[in-house]
């Protein structure tokens, strides 16, 4: 479980491809804190710590993964939003946050706006994933809130210190992001259609 606030960014080192599976070596400023079999999120997915070494960790992703989100586009020296799971008495300053991916969603449109920026993300309505006005939404592991919320597409705003801080600065026109969609709209959403 985590809350969709990004801990730090961490870099790319390596990939290696094992079978259907593939290994990825990540430098963080947070290895120290890290232990093996700890779940970290990067960019949205849940992924646990298999090895550590100096100021790097390795983590697995099975074919499943690899299909169904980003990871199978990353490079080495591409830069990942990460966040280790949340602790019990902790503040839930985003939103409950499983760190699975429903679905790849592109980036359409950034703007700036006053010091600001304006990002507009579509997704393909026919997973029937939703978006409320002001609901929560995750994109790259990072929390936020909807705006603009359409039938295949979204918007939020971004302010200064998320950009920065986030790997949303490397967004442009084109660029495929993980979505993860609110718990609670999904339960509300498979508990509608199930009823008629």
């Amino acid at each position: 479980m985590f809350t969709g606030i990004i801990e730090s960014l961490a870099t790319i080192k390596s990939i290696a491809k094992d079978q259907g599976n593939i290994h990825l070596t990540i430098q963080s400023s947070i290895t120290s804190e890290l232990k093996i079999d700890q779940s970290v999120a990067h960019n949205g997915i849940c992924l646990t710590v298999v090895s550590i070494k100096n100021d790097t960790y390795t983590v697995t992703a099975i074919h499943e993964t690899i299909v169904k989100t980003t990871i199978g586009s990353w490079e080495v020296g591409d830069v990942v939003n990460i966040e280790r799971a949340m602790q019990l008495g902790d503040r839930l300053d985003g939103h409950i946050v499983q760190g699975h991916v429903d679905q790849v969603g592109i980036c359409k449109n950034v703007e700036q706006q006053d010091g600001s920026w304006f990002f507009t993300f579509g997704y393909d309505k026919a997973l029937n994933n939703i978006t409320i006005e002001k609901g929560s939404i995750t994109i790259n592991g990072t929390s936020l809130t909807v705006v603009d919320s359409r039938e295949d597409q979204f918007s939020v705003a971004i302010i200064p210190y998320t950009y920065e801080h986030t790997n949303f600065h490397t967004f442009k026109e084109g660029t495929q992001v993980n979505l993860e969609f609110d718990v609670i709209g999904k339960y509300v959403t498979r508990l509608y259609g199930l009823r008629g």
